[in-house]
């Protein structure tokens, strides 16, 4: 489902904005592939919903990733400070 316009507008600060931000992350050497999985076509077109999907789905494979490699711990940091993380992890 579309996110109605204004709110689209709200977020991105519209069209002109998130055409700034894909901008940007190609300057900043995104691949054709993480722009796929981020949904950066879906932002364009104002399908926020589908935006935020595509980038939860690559939060999932990163996560499932992760947990296979040897020695890796998945920290929750939700609703965390970040200075309560650091004391946890850092010696």
């Amino acid at each position: 489902m579309l996110a109605a316009p204004g709110a689209v507008t709200a977020l991105l600060g519209g069209r002109e904005g998130a055409a700034r931000e894909v901008r940007a992350a190609h300057a900043a050497g995104a691949s054709d592939t993480a722009r796929k999985a981020l949904g950066f076509d879906e932002l364009l077109a104002g399908d926020v919903e589908a935006m935020k999907r595509r980038t939860r789905n690559l939060a999932k494979r990163q996560l499932t990733w992760m947990r296979k490699l040897a020695g890796v711990q998945v920290v929750d940091v939700t609703g965390r400070d970040p200075d309560e993380v650091a004391v946890e992890l850092l010696p």
